[in-house]
This record gives structure tokens, sequence and C-alpha cells, in this order.
């Protein structure tokens, strides 16, 4: 048995925790968890996350099963459980990493979702600070200010806070959820360039292509 179960599903944030076990060299297997009702998921799927979301990672441990969701808690765990992948920030470098990594699975996830679906414009000042986030535009100015004058997220160093970080800014360039900024296509291309990043994104192309063509 891997030492991993990996439940996921190409067309989803499946991808960003492929990555992250190919940059921490994590022994897997994977499960394709299909979309739609509970009872055509995988029971240890289901048992594994009842809110029915991929990804989903179970890891084998000695005689437990660990299951972590989430897929920024996904990158961390996986650095943690690879130290000699390098991953982990170091002493100087956790300010950074712990604040960029929340503040992207947190207020802008959240800022990028409320603008996709039409909630954010015309917020009034009451209601930008009820959410959080404030607003999509300040989100997005305080993200470049962030990502501005470093090469990655804890300066000149790739750590498992890019994985998730990046795929956020990687996709936002690509399908222009975020403006394309300078500063947020440079990280985007700094990324997409790592071997390990178009190694786990073959995978998921390949399988996309795949169930396309059968229809």
């Amino acid at each position: 048995m891997a030492d991993f179960t990996f439940y996921t599903n190409p067309m989803s944030r499946g991808r960003i925790a492929r990555w992250a076990l190919h940059e921490a060299g994590a022994d897997y297997e994977q499960q394709i968890v299909e979309y739609g009702p509970p009872e055509d998921r995988p029971e240890a799927f289901n048992q594994a996350n009842p809110m029915g979301k991929v990804p989903a990672l179970v890891h084998h441990h000695g005689e437990h099963d660990h299951v972590v969701s989430e897929a920024a808690a996904i990158c961390h765990y996986l650095a943690e459980m690879h130290p000699g992948a390098a991953l982990l920030p170091e002493q100087h470098e956790k300010a950074d990493y712990f604040r960029y990594l929340f503040f992207a699975a947190g207020p802008l996830e959240q800022a990028i979702t409320a603008k996709n679906m039409g909630w954010d414009d015309g917020a009034n000042p009451q209601q930008q600070r009820t959410t959080g986030f404030g607003s999509y535009d300040r989100t997005v100015d305080a993200l470049e200010t962030m990502l501005s004058g470093r090469n990655f997220v804890c300066g000149d160093r790739f750590t498992m806070a890019d994985v998730y970080v990046g795929s956020q800014t990687i996709w936002g360039v690509e399908f222009d959820t975020l403006p394309k900024r300078d500063v947020f296509v440079a990280y985007a291309e700094r990324l997409t360039q790592r071997a390990k990043y178009r190694e786990a994104k073959k995978i998921d192309e390949d399988w996309a292509a795949q169930r396309a063509a059968q229809g």
C-alpha cells in the first residue's frame, strides 16, 4: 500500500494537492472521485470526508489513518511529513509563510469567489467590514504589495506556501479571476517552469483529455 491515498478529480482543487504531492516526493495512489450523489462515490471517500469535497488525503501512518482535507492544509501537512524535501519555512521565514498561506486560503479565495458570484459589486462599508476580506480590489492590491520585490513567498526560496499561493495566482492569471498585473504574471511564470508542477499538471491534463475523448 502507498503511504497516501489521494482522492481527487482532475477538474478540481485536487490539482493543487497533486502538485504538492509531487513537490514533496510523496508515495501515493489516486482515487478519482466523480461528481454526483454520495452513493456514486467510493464509500471510503464518503467516510474520510463526509462533506464530499475533493481533494482529500488519507495518510496511512503505521497503524493509523490520518485524514487531511482542504488544499492549503494538505500542502502544509505534506511539507511536514517530508522534511527532506526542504519545503518547510526556516525560522525567519515562518511569518511570511503562514501569513501568505492563510491569506490565500481565506481573504483571497473569498474575494475571488464573491467577485465571480457578483456579490462584491457595490459593497457598502458595513458589508466590507463584515465579510472579512473587505473588497476584491483591496484584496488584490494587498496581494500585489505582498508579492512585490520577491521571487517567492519567503523571498528567494521556493517553499510549500508557493504551491498554494502560486496555484491561486496561476489560475487567476490564466482564467482572469485576477488582473494580469506584472507581479502576478511574473510569479506565475516562475512557478509554471518548475518540473514538478509540469509533471503533476500532465497527469491531470491527460486524464481530462482521455475523458473528453470518451465523450
